[in-house]
């Protein structure tokens, strides 16, 4: 259920060696729906923003999301979403903001999970 995939989540925090602290708000919806937003900062003080909108009746399906990771001085290195605004792109609407805004490419549907395999890739581990 819904406190099952919140775990889930906090595991996945709490055993990152990039992650330094976290600000996370997990808003139960429904027995199956859930809304998650909030920081993670790393150890580089680079910081992700995020958001999800889950159902996880039957699996866990992601109906809106948000991954918007950002240098310290706020610049953008990366943002996944899934607002259907380039509807051209072939995983439409999943896409992937690379460097800047302009920068658009088509992406498959990240998790929080592979969102974070990502940003160990840039941080160094100290």
């Amino acid at each position: 259920m819904v406190n099952n995939y919140f775990q889930l989540l906090l595991d996945l925090l709490s055993t990152s060696p990039v992650v330094r602290t976290s600000d996370i708000t997990l808003d139960t919806r429904s027995e199956f729906i859930a809304f998650i937003r909030g920081n993670i900062y790393f150890t580089d003080d680079s910081l992700l923003h995020f958001r999800e909108l889950v159902d996880v009746e039957f699996a866990i399906k992601r109906i809106a999301y948000a991954y918007h990771y950002q240098k310290a001085d706020g610049s953008l290195i990366f943002r996944y979403d899934n607002t259907p605004h380039f509807p051209q792109l072939p995983n439409a609407p999943h896409h992937k903001h690379a460097g800047d805004e302009t920068n658009v490419i088509s992406a498959n549907a990240p998790d929080l999970g592979v969102v974070l395999i990502e940003i160990e890739s840039i941080v160094p581990i100290e």
